[in-house]
């Protein structure tokens, strides 16, 4: 029980998460932040070895929470903290927490990077600050040696030590570490740091890792592993920093290019599955390999991981057989949080490093999508978010603090360039943006790894390296967008071609036109079939989105994210402007990345999150496209641009639409005349560009 609180003692302030509490005089600085929930990193329980404590005094008035902090109201440099930064350096102003004692009012600031010894950080991939609370805690201990007239092992010294110095009361200990400690004590001179996993408040914290004298450095890994790419961030569970952000094809691809494929696979081979799961966990470890030697670190000093990936992605990464999940009623095997240890899956990091899955929310829709509802919250708003991962599979989520609802919707691998006659996957030499003249049909494109567009001078010298190569995902959208807005194809998608007197980019291929992109080597077109093609996968997917509208009972959304890798290369306006997301304001339209990816972080360094996420997952609401007999005219409807019924009253205002027109199936508009566009249409247009 807590002593009550004097009004006359000092008042401290602890940024930057602006928690405060008023603290006896005498009460160390390290003491207060942890009764007040501050998060300050300490292993070697206030011997002021470690340094990781540190915090700087920050001196002034501070009217507005009506204290007056001076470096007078702190204790003065002791010699623990003097013998500290004689052996390790001590930047000036700043103060060991653990030996450092309250005297008066103040306000502490808690540095971000007071990790000592920390590595570089090579990449920056996500700006977000995570509060950490990590399942792994180092716990630096000085062991009695033995006595003889005290015949107490040395594994049950070790535990008395942990839990006079940190409070840990009934430690299990992994098994592969009981031949070790005598050796690792001894090693140490009786000085060792334990890890201790303590991830659910309802099972016993775990001693998963020992080692001699002080370690001050613990790793995770927070992977996304997707059916084309495996993505991952190597991290410091003490300071949060990410250290190293990686990726690498999924190897999977060569079973089959999309989901099913490899469910296929499975089902008529029957070693597929092992091979399948062996291939990604050589490469989860591949991955790993390089994030460490990226930032300096040794994959054994890694004792905390965790993993998101769509349904069958985590299912083979498991060892389980994914066959269920390619056949209604679409059943996992498990779907809540799963936790296992490394070695049981054959993950090359410490033998004794846990392994945690975020829950899957249903059939297809994974954790990889719970992972995206972690980093962008829509129950922790009032607005109604629309998240998207767009993928072979794209996994929908629309909700808001009242309601969540989510569903899959089997786009295809139109958008990642598969079924595209001159599709490729993103890589340099592809094409990734395209505009169309409205007025000549000619085209001007760029390609990945040059910013230099094709009609721009120079534009042959920068692609020389690697060449045009075909187009990517970003770019058949914009494309087929542009060839709309251009009036090139009609509302129903079919190119006109009537409108080859007028340019010779639309040229005859057998009954049908297609739109001539590049004439050079290779030789780009886009042909009536490749429109057909992002038709019907933009069809899939707001038809997925409409349905999960209707169960919210709403017309419109408020905001919508873009997710994974490809949605982060998705340009908002050609996006809505084919479909294949619902009418909202342009600005409010936005890319997030591998959120995903970021939702693994937020879960490996802080483990509340992951109990959030569990929670939030049961309340979602699973609906089955399959079963809604309203989706199939609502996917009817979608084949048109935009949309066949639904108005797009914002995206009119910021964009000149061209008037509906009739093509019949081999191409023949009913008006031959090409329409001239007026000075306003034009100046938009121009806007546009």
């Amino acid at each position: 029980m807590n002593a009550p609180v004097n009004p006359s003692d000092p008042l401290v302030l602890f940024m930057p998460s602006g928690k405060r509490g008023r603290f006896p005089v005498g009460t160390p600085v390290l003491d207060a932040a942890r009764q007040l929930g501050v998060y300050v990193e300490s292993v070697c329980g206030g011997r002021a070895t470690c340094g990781r404590c540190q915090v700087v005094v920050q001196e002034g008035n501070f009217a507005k929470h009506k204290i007056i902090s001076s470096n007078d109201h702190i204790s003065p440099v002791g010699p623990k903290e003097k013998r500290y930064a004689e052996v390790r350096s001590l930047i000036e102003g700043r103060r060991l927490s653990c030996s450092a004692t309250i005297l008066g009012d103040l306000v502490i600031d808690v540095p971000q990077d007071t990790v000592v010894n920390a590595q570089t950080i090579r990449k920056a991939a996500s700006d977000r600050v995570i509060e950490r609370n990590p399942a792994v805690q180092l716990c630096y201990v000085e062991v009695d040696e033995p006595d003889m007239h005290k015949p107490l092992g040395d594994l049950d010294r070790l535990k008395v030590m942990l839990e006079t110095d940190w409070g840990w009361k009934d430690l299990l200990v992994s098994q592969h570490l009981m031949p070790q400690v005598q050796g690792i004590l001894r090693k140490g001179n009786w000085a060792v740091t334990a890890a201790i996993h303590r991830d659910l408040n309802s099972s016993r914290p775990t001693i998963i890792s020992l080692s001699p004298g002080l370690k001050n450095e613990a790793y995770g890994i927070a992977c996304d592993i997707g059916s084309t790419t495996i993505a991952m961030h190597l991290v410091s569970l003490l300071s949060g920093r990410i250290l190293a952000t990686s990726g690498t094809s999924n190897p999977q691809i060569r079973f089959g290019e999309d989901l099913m494929s490899r469910v296929s696979y499975v089902m008529m081979n029957p070693d597929g599955r092992e091979a399948m799961t062996k291939a990604v966990r050589e490469a989860v470890n591949d991955l790993t390999e390089k994030v460490c030697e990226e930032a300096g670190v040794d994959r054994h000093d890694i004792l905390d991981a965790v993993f998101v990936c769509n349904p069958i992605m985590h299912h083979l990464f498991l060892g389980i057989d994914p066959t269920e999940l390619g056949q209604a009623p679409f059943a996992l095997a498990v779907s809540g949080a799963v936790h296992t240890w490394a070695s049981e899956i054959d993950l090359d990091i410490n033998r004794g490093a846990r392994v945690y899955l975020l829950p899957c929310i249903a059939g297809h829709v994974g954790a990889d999508a719970a992972g995206a509802t972690l980093s962008e919250g829509p129950y922790r708003q009032d607005k109604m978010m629309l998240l998207v991962d767009v993928g072979t599979n794209a996994e929908i989520v629309l909700g808001n603090r009242t309601r969540v609802v989510a569903a899959s919707s089997p786009t295809g691998p139109a958008f990642e360039g598969a079924e595209i006659s001159g599709g490729q996957r993103a890589a340099p030499g592809a094409i990734e943006r395209v505009r169309i003249d409205p007025l000549t049909l000619e085209p001007k494109y760029r390609v990945i790894g040059s910013e230099v567009w094709s009609d721009e001078e120079g534009f042959d010298a920068a692609v020389a390296a690697t060449g045009v190569t075909g187009i990517c995902g970003s770019a058949i959208i914009e494309v087929v967008a542009e060839m709309y807005l251009s009036g090139i194809i009609s509302e129903d998608g079919v190119v006109d071609g009537s409108l080859s007197a007028k340019s010779p980019r639309i040229v005859q291929n057998g009954r049908t036109f297609s739109y001539l992109l590049r004439d050079g080597e290779p030789r780009i077109t886009v042909t009536q079939n490749d429109v057909r093609a992002i038709q019907l996968a933009k069809a899939a997917l707001y038809a997925g989105v409409k349905l999960l509208m209707e169960k919210q009972g709403v017309e419109t959304v408020d905001t919508i994210r873009f997710a994974g890798a490809f949605g982060s290369f998705i340009d908002p306006k050609y996006a809505m402007v084919l479909g294949l997301i619902p009418d909202c304001e342009l600005s409010e339209v936005k890319a997030i990345g591998n959120a995903a990816g970021t939702g693994a972080l937020m879960a490996l360094l802080n483990r509340d999150h992951r109990r959030e996420i569990e929670t939030q997952v049961g309340k979602i609401e699973k609906i089955e496209t399959a079963l809604e007999p309203h989706f199939q005219q609502l996917f009817i409807d979608a084949m048109a641009l935009p949309n066949k019924v639904d108005p797009f009253p914002k995206l009119s205002a910021a964009v000149a639409l061209p008037p509906r027109k009739s093509v019949s199936a081999d191409g023949i508009s009913s008006d031959n005349t090409p329409r001239r566009r007026s000075r306003e249409e034009r100046a938009a247009r121009r806007s546009r560009d």
